[in-house]
């Protein structure tokens, strides 16, 4: 069973803000170091004990095995005296999300089921490709979003993961691939999306605060042009986003009229497709350069026809987008309302959105063997839940 925790107070389905929650302290006490900022790291290290000055020298030196190395373990940090690292390892730890089960797709795909510390589970998947890998991170367990295509919109909410816990994503990443020391060049994980489980603007500070650590040219130090956050279309929280954050922009679009859109993406009741392509318009730093990408599962009847594919080209010359569209095929589940649009049907509406002048690739299904797939991340962690209750 996952640990019993109060399930977080939803508004409702149209607006489902979660209420926020304060950080869940780890059971042994010890201040978690993976996450903090520079400055935080610092305080936490001054208020523990230790004078500002060496305060500042001994966060700066974790702060490198940290993210530069790689190190979990205060007696890996030779710089530091033998003598303080019985200290820190009373009162700090450098830990990683648990592994619950790592699964390899035939194509290469990988896919981790991961535990927190008060013991939820979530999930994150790496992409390799010949020129890059991409690593999908969650930023929530569970998702309040409720799309009626997306399996993982079909759990509720259980809580905001924590900074330590999406920047642990990437660490663990880093463990899996063997790449420590950290270096520019030559690694297999190139790109982040914030794609996971999870809408990542409800979850914005923490969103913020672990990208940030992503991005430090001294912590992981990854190009915030190759990293992508994914949203439904919270439009009060987009405009944040750009300035805070500055990564690109995507968005969950899959539908171009409001009864099908309201449908699919109930989200969409609340900040319509105007309101959302306004918000897309004034995004900070979008350009021909930075184009922001339209996400657009592809549903057999529903929202995949020549005129749907028209009106997508109309609303985007409309408010005069630089875009991309990625179009998905839909990945199956159990249960779900939709079947995948034939290949005809994707190949036609391409065709449209191309001719256009707008980028419209299908993308290749990945990892859909393991569940790793868009939409499918649920799975494994629901399949893992009933075994061991029946157990």
């Amino acid at each position: 069973m996952s640990a019993d925790t109060d399930l977080m107070p939803i508004p409702g389905p149209v607006d489902p803000v979660p209420v926020p929650r304060a950080a869940v302290p780890r059971a042994d006490g010890k201040v978690e170091l993976i996450g903090l900022g520079k400055d935080a790291m610092r305080a936490e290290l001054e208020h523990a004990g230790l004078e500002p000055k060496q305060a500042k020298l001994r966060a700066k030196q974790i702060w490198h095995w940290i993210y530069n190395r790689g190190v979990t373990d205060f007696d890996a940090m030779s710089d530091i005296a033998k003598t303080q690292r019985p200290w820190l390892k009373e009162r700090f730890v450098i830990a990683r999300p648990e592994v619950v089960e790592a699964q390899v797709s035939n194509d290469g795909t990988r896919k981790w089921l991961l535990k927190t510390h008060d013991g939820h589970e979530f999930e994150m998947v790496f992409i390799p490709d010949a020129d890059r890998g991409t690593l999908c991170v969650s930023s929530q367990v569970g998702c309040t979003l409720n799309c009626r295509f997306c399996h993982t919109g079909t759990m509720q909410l259980v809580r905001n993961l924590e900074p330590a816990e999406i920047v642990g994503q990437v660490m663990l990443a880093r463990d899996a691939l063997g790449e420590w020391p950290s270096q520019p060049e030559g690694r297999m994980l190139t790109n982040i999306v914030m794609m996971g489980m999870g809408e990542p603007l409800y979850n914005f500070d923490n969103v913020r605060d672990a990208l940030k650590i992503v991005m430090d040219g001294d912590g992981l130090g990854l190009s915030k042009r190759r990293i992508t956050l994914s949203t439904s279309g919270v439009v009060p929280m987009m405009a944040r986003a750009g300035e805070e954050i500055g990564v690109n922009l995507a968005v969950s679009l899959h539908a171009v009229t409001k009864e099908i859109r309201d449908e699919i993406v109930p989200l969409n009741r609340k900040y319509g497709i105007d309101q959302l392509l306004e918000a897309c318009a004034a995004y900070p730093g979008a350009n021909n350069a930075r184009r922001i990408t339209f996400e657009y599962v592809m549903l057999k009847d529903k929202n995949d026809s020549d005129e749907d594919a028209r009106e997508l080209v109309r609303l985007i010359r409309k408010y005069k987008l630089p875009a991309k569209v990625n179009l998905i095929p839909f990945n199956p589940w159990g249960g779900a309302p939709y079947e995948c649009s034939s290949e005809e049907r994707i190949r036609s509406f391409s065709n449209i959105v191309f001719e256009a002048g707008i980028s419209a690739p299908v993308r290749t299904p990945r990892g859909r063997d393991i569940d790793a797939a868009c939409g499918q991340l649920k799975t494994a962690a629901e399949r893992k839940r009933k075994s061991r209750e029946a157990a």
